[in-house]
């Protein structure tokens, strides 16, 4: 009986009545331009680079360092831990496509990483002779083809670009059919 009231009443702005919306943490007042947003993400994906860059100094210490072998106390712990993440992520994938959501794509993306990085560390953490074999055959026949099948499903997830308007040119450019921006 609710149900029915509630669905011939108009909706709240058609009574002059605004819905109630929470600004976004820690911002209040409209959305930042699109020129500061992009200035933003641009800072965000040179710390990115930095980053990556920093890192090759690292693992160049690393791999001056480190031992050639290690004794570890929670080691099958290390490894249920990962293939629990890529149960999930595998799950996740499955569900979302099932329900055809777009957003399998972000869980594809994290199980082919995690089944990527699997390969790697059973492959490389093998002792040599059978196990070593093992691990390069399910690498090879399992965990890589199902990796790259996540990679392929993230792809196609993704907005594709449209193409340039002519607004978009930058001076002095030349279009490919080979006329110059000014005809």
């Amino acid at each position: 009986m609710v149900t029915a009231v509630t669905r011939l009443a108009p909706p709240p702005s058609r009574l002059g009545i605004a819905p109630r919306r929470r600004p976004r943490s820690g911002r209040s007042g409209p959305p930042a331009p699109a020129a500061q947003r992009t200035a933003g993400s641009r800072r965000l994906g040179w710390a990115f680079v930095g980053s990556a860059a920093a890192l090759v100094p690292w693992m160049w210490m690393l791999a001056a360092t480190m031992p050639s072998t290690a004794v570890v106390s929670n080691w099958s712990a290390a490894w249920v831990g990962l293939d629990a993440m890529e149960a999930a992520a595998l799950l996740g994938t499955g569900v979302l496509l099932v329900r055809r959501d777009p957003r399998h794509g972000l869980c594809a993306a994290a199980a082919g990483a995690l089944l990527a990085v699997d390969a790697w560390f059973d492959v490389m953490t093998a002792t040599p002779g059978a196990e070593r074999a093992v691990a390069i055959a399910l690498a090879a026949g399992v965990e890589l083809p199902l990796a790259a099948l996540c990679a392929v499903l993230a792809a196609r997830t993704l907005p594709s670009r449209a193409p340039l308007d002519d607004h978009e040119m930058k001076d002095g450019w030349q279009r490919v059919v080979g006329s110059t921006p000014d005809g």
